[in-house]
């Protein structure tokens, strides 16, 4: 991938619409001021963005969140815009980076929308962070400027709170992220195993860990319908579990998601604020200090 793009400490943050709450965590985690700015929607749907403070010659960090497709076009404009305003040095946050699953051709004639969003992105800015991706190997299509920072640590500290003593990832690839989330909390980690029974029916058990009588956490990169997580919790519970709980960095909780997510077995879940702007109804953490981390000046590249 190469060496990703220098980071230089900040000046100042600019909120992104689809990110405010963390871009203004953010700007208090490390000190700066939240830059003044506006955005707004023309009647045709078109976006505008204004930087309203003087940014020239100052390292101003963006911070939008890429999905949906709207949130991508201003995530640019606002590149653009402090491009033109001059600033010195363009570090963009993006919390959530949408098309990130599809890395690779599944079938002919597909475009690798990871890739083209990532072009896209690099070209405004000198450095890109974003937190959990979906695959590490993503941060190539950026041309080296990108880095990823994790939120497991924020992730890991909630749930030693609640007393879990198995992690579990959701299936074999998932199981570095789940490890790493264990060895920080002292707990045993497995990842969950299907066997299909029948063309409807499918069981699912820890691979090696007996779950009687343990609290156990189902730890992933994000949840979208929490299908699986439903699956596994009444599985996991008919096989002794005490509680199960859901928790990832990117709760996306598509459609109705979480009521029945809470209504399917899962005791309670756990997300950060990459994607959560607003009151939930699940338990939330900031990955806003692991991003800070990242963009503090003793780490400068």
């Amino acid at each position: 991938m190469g060496t990703p793009g220098r980071i230089v400490a900040p000046g100042l943050v600019v909120a992104g619409s689809a990110s405010a709450p963390f871009a203004a965590r953010l700007a208090t985690e490390l000190g700066v001021p939240l830059a003044q700015s506006e955005s707004k929607r023309f009647p045709d749907g078109e976006g505008y963005v204004r930087i309203l403070d003087d940014v020239r010659g100052r390292n101003a960090v963006i911070v939008q969140a890429t999905a949906p497709d709207n949130n991508l076009v201003e995530l640019l404009l606002w590149q653009d815009a402090l491009r033109e305003a001059g600033a010195a040095h363009i570090t963009t946050v993006i919390p959530y980076l949408g098309y990130a699953r599809q890395d690779r051709l599944f079938q002919g004639g597909e475009a690798i929308s990871a890739r083209a969003a990532a072009r896209a992105v690099a070209g405004t800015t000198d450095a890109v962070i974003t937190v959990d991706p979906h695959k590490e190997d993503i941060l190539a299509f950026f041309g080296g400027k990108a880095r990823s920072v994790s939120a497991v640590p924020q992730l890991s500290a909630e749930l030693a709170r609640w007393g879990v003593d198995i992690v579990l990832a959701p299936d074999k690839g998932a199981r570095d992220r789940a490890a790493h989330a264990a060895r920080l909390m002292g707990a045993r980690v497995d990842h969950l195993e299907k066997t299909r029974l029948s063309a409807t029916e499918v069981t699912m058990r820890a691979k090696d860990l007996d779950v009687a009588g343990a609290r156990v956490a189902i730890v992933d990169d994000l949840i979208a319908s929490g299908a699986t997580m439903v699956t596994a919790a009444k599985q996991l519970k008919a096989q002794g579990a005490v509680a199960v709980y859901a928790a990832c960095t990117h709760g996306l909780f598509t459609g109705n998601a979480l009521p029945r997510i809470l209504g399917g077995g899962i005791d309670r879940v756990l997300a950060t604020d990459t994607c959560i702007s607003g009151p939930c109804n699940c338990d939330v953490v900031s990955a806003a200090p692991a991003v800070a981390e990242a963009l503090r000046p003793r780490i400068v590249h």
